[in-house]
């Protein structure tokens, strides 16, 4: 990061207090997530606005929105997590910007691409398998969750995705935060899973937008399934974000927030812009 650029931190607008943990959310599913020594980067997707995603058999996206911040005015990090290879998760930019000697915590399918892309700390996890990140006293285990991209025949036209589990704590210590990122995945019945494993998540960031292509298929959840995993996942707060990136993307943030409030789940909800930071705490001091 430039001498003469803001660091992402002081750069955010919401929640400026918070010290220990905290989430700035860059655009589509890019957040920059920050507990005590550690900095995790999520989903690097840099394009600027009028760009176009690249997402295999000839088909591409244009980007509508503007990304909160570019790689240079991102704060030291000590990994990435990444939910499947596609262009608007991981894009051309990350692919030239980001430092190859970052750890990439992602799916098999995703590791084996990015070694041969340079990157040969990508480490690929299968279901429930999990990953450790120690920095000083700082650690962090990333657990894979179960993730679904699309229906069962046309699963194998689209890259394997994952969701991820964060557990945040000291080393040698229990976990003291747990954050759930769902992925591009739609509501399938494995879901149900995690909150039986993990009963107590304390924030849950959920990949929306109601993704389409191009004959209607949807690929990523909707207002409505995000509204139901919201409920089934029953973290402290929920956030949602990829939902009005894209022009594949169908489902408005408006249709998930109608079926909150529709629900009585509001309270359980925050709304990030792209640009702004939120303090991330345990359930029990929200």
């Amino acid at each position: 990061m430039s001498a003469n650029e803001p660091s992402a931190f002081e750069s955010s607008h919401d929640d400026r207090a918070a010290a220990s943990a905290s989430l700035l959310f860059v655009g589509t599913a890019t957040t920059v997530i920050r507990y005590r020594a550690l900095t995790i980067l999520t989903d690097p997707n840099f394009l600027h606005q009028g760009q176009r995603a690249y997402l295999g058999y000839g088909l591409t996206a244009k980007r509508l929105t503007e990304p909160a911040l570019s790689v240079e005015q991102l704060p030291e990090l000590d990994g990435i997590v990444l939910s499947h290879l596609h262009g608007d998760h991981w894009d051309r930019t990350a692919r030239r910007k980001l430092d190859r000697d970052l750890p990439v915590i992602t799916t098999p399918h995703a590791a084996r691409r990015l070694h041969w892309h340079g990157f040969p700390r990508a480490a690929g996890l299968r279901t429930w398998g999990s990953h450790e990140l120690v920095r000083g006293s700082t650690r962090l285990t990333v657990t894979a969750m179960p993730g679904r991209h699309a229906p069962r025949p046309v699963r194998r036209l689209l890259p394997p995705v994952m969701g991820s589990l964060l557990e945040f704590g000291q080393v040698d210590g229990p976990t003291e935060l747990r954050v759930y990122i769902s992925g591009d995945t739609l509501l399938i019945e494995e879901l149900a899973e995690i909150p039986r494993r993990y009963p107590q998540i304390d924030a849950a960031l959920l990949h929306l937008g109601g993704t389409r292509l191009p004959g209607g298929l949807m690929v990523t959840m909707d207002g409505r399934q995000g509204a139901q995993l919201t409920e089934l996942i029953d973290a402290g707060v929920a956030v949602p974000i990829h939902y009005d990136d894209y022009r594949l993307f169908t489902s408005p943030l408006s249709h998930y927030r109608d079926e909150i409030e529709r629900r009585g789940l509001s309270d359980r909800v925050r709304y990030v812009a792209r640009g702004d930071q939120m303090g991330l705490r345990p359930r029990d001091r929200l």
